[in-house]
Formats: C-alpha cells, structure tokens, sequence
C-alpha cells in the first residue's frame, strides 16, 4: 500500500525521547530509504523535539548506511548559542546507524546586505513541459513526485548533459511542511545519471544544504530544481543544487557527494 508523506508523518510518533515511523516499500531507493525521506525524517524529529527553534539556515546530512521499515530518530541538542543552534540527529534502522544528521538553526539579526544572486533562469512553465520520469518509471519513491523536465538528459539516456533543470511538487497536496520541502530537494537523480548508457548502482554518501529563506512557499505546490555535474572521478561525482519557488526566488542550496557504480 502506498502511503504519502503527510500519512507518514500523521504516523511519527515520540518513544522515550526519540521518534518512530515506518518506512514503506514505495519510499525505497534500491535497498534503502530515499535519501530526501531520510533527511527529511531526521529534520521533522528535530523540529518537534525543539519547537522553539529559530528558522533553519544550514544542513549537513551522511548517508551511512541503508535504511528501511521501521526508522528510529534522535535528535540531540548539541549547542545553543546567542543566535545559532546546532542539532544533531541520529537515523537508525535495525539497530544500525543509517543517517546522521547536524542542523544549524539561526535568529535573524539586523543587516546591511539583502541580496540574492541566484536568480532562476527564464522557463517554460511545468504545463509546458513533458513528465521527466514517465508513469511507472524509476525507484519506487518517484511515485510520489510529479516531475516535468525543462533542460537538460533523463536517466540512462547516455545524455551529453550535465546540467538539468526540473519542477518538482508532491502529489500529495498536503505536503507543504518545511521537512517536506527537505523530502522534494533531493528528488532528482544524480546528474551524472544521464550519462549512464545503461543502468548501475548509485549511492548519495553526503548532502550539505542552506537555507535561503525563513518561511519558503510556492505556487500550486511547484518548484524548480537544479542539479548539475561538476566532477566525476575514481567511481564518485560532485553535483551543484538549487532549489527556486514559482516566482523564481531561490530557497536552498546545496550540494552532494554521489559513489557511482561505472
């Protein structure tokens, strides 16, 4: 049975100072967890285990080991400065540590700089644009996404792109929570992935993200997402990552560390 995120997280519940939930089959990739699920899970544990937090400003996630069934979330406060906290938090699956998780959350403070150099290039919009991963098509957690490709390769087409970019939303309309925007960043596909010729494994290993707005929002659930190939060497790749709203405002940025298996 294919069960939604909201559903999953009307199912987080707090055991002895950590939280529970079930992974289904449908949020696999290969043999574990979506590594945005993953992430976003150890976020939303952290958001209710903290609910007085300032907004989240930066994330640094390694994906350790697989993940799946039941997933158990700890977050630890690891220090609570003047304006800046660190929490970590733990995602562990069969009594093995599968993720690890440190979130800095920061009060805002008075500025002279208000600027935003990453502006969103001039797109077709999604009803413009053709589904980037077909119906039925792709790891199983795709299923939950509703994707249109604007620019560059889809998977295992041997694609000479290494630049892409996507819209994203969730099909589920109540997925509107700040770790359901951590669930979406990470949807698309390593972009060294279009240059495969065929299929072969891959594994995210690290994600770093910061935050670029205190309260993110959209239109009609859509984001645009950018991932783009800068290296690939010795059987693992370095992408570039950004997350922009409808109008074209950038809310994430990050970058990842993806073991490529040819």
């Amino acid at each position: 049975m294919s069960v939604s995120y909201s559903q999953m997280l009307q199912s987080f519940r707090e055991e002895e100072g950590a939280f529970l939930a079930a992974v289904s089959a449908d949020w696999m990739q290969g043999r574990t967890t979506y590594g945005g699920l993953a992430a976003a899970l150890s976020l939303e544990g952290t958001l209710r285990a903290h609910p007085s937090l300032p907004p989240l400003r930066s994330a640094q996630v390694s994906f350790i080991g697989p993940a799946g069934g039941e997933v158990r979330v700890a977050p630890q406060l690891l220090r609570q400065g003047k304006s800046v906290a660190f929490v970590g938090a733990d995602l562990v699956s069969n009594d093995t540590l599968a993720a690890r998780s440190v979130f800095a959350f920061g009060a805002a403070r008075a500025s002279r700089f208000k600027a935003s150099y990453m502006h969103a290039p001039p797109l077709r919009a999604p009803d413009e644009c053709e589904p980037y991963i077909p119906e039925g098509m792709g790891a199983p957690f795709a299923s939950h996404f509703d994707t249109r490709l604007i620019k560059g390769g889809r998977p295992m087409t041997g694609s000479a792109e290494r630049d892409h970019y996507i819209w994203v939303r969730h099909r589920d309309e109540r997925a509107r929570s700040l770790s359901a925007l951590v669930a979406l960043a990470d949807m698309p596909p390593p972009a060294m992935m279009p240059m495969f010729p065929e299929f072969a494994p891959i594994s995210t290993v690290t994600w770093s993200f910061n935050m670029l707005a205190d309260n993110p929002e959209t239109v009609d659930g859509w984001w645009l997402l950018q991932s783009r190939a800068e290296n690939a060497a010795a059987g693992y790749s370095s992408q570039d990552m950004i997350v922009w709203d409808r109008m074209g405002r950038a809310v994430i940025a990050g970058r990842q560390s993806v073991a490529i298996f040819i």
